[in-house]
């Protein structure tokens, strides 16, 4: 019995793996790059820039639950999703991480509990809009 080729496909597929799951989610850097520098990277209607730790001190300071869900639904002159419909709330916290950690902050992915907190949030500010 040659198992030769069975190796072969679980060892494609098994590397292959992340380039499919990458594709489902990207990554916060390359949402950022394609959503949110627009504005971020030049400051657009008070935008705070990524990089510029005083402008974002206090928002990190607000803690990241408060501040993923605030976006996630919209923020000032920020639209939901930074005006991406259909980013998921996964994918948003991605971009959003990798703005605050060039920007002074240490965030990591949200876990299960912590995307819990954040969509308490999004519903209480659904509310108050």
């Amino acid at each position: 019995m040659n198992i030769q080729p069975t190796l072969y496909l679980i060892f494609a597929l098994a590397f292959s793996m992340p380039a499919f799951a990458q594709e489902k989610n990207p990554s916060g850097a390359r949402i950022y790059n394609e959503v949110c520098a627009v504005c971020h990277s030049a400051g657009v209607a008070n935008a705070p820039k990524t990089g510029d730790q005083n402008a974002w001190k206090k928002l990190i300071g607000e803690g990241q639950v408060i501040i993923t869900a605030h976006g996630y639904v919209g923020v000032r002159a920020m639209p939901p999703r930074g005006g991406k419909e259909s980013l998921s709330i996964e994918q948003f916290a991605e971009a959003l991480n990798y703005m605050v950690n060039k920007s002074g902050g240490h965030w990591l992915s949200p876990d299960k509990a912590m995307l819990v907190e954040i969509n308490k949030e999004i519903a209480n500010r659904k509310k108050t809009q």
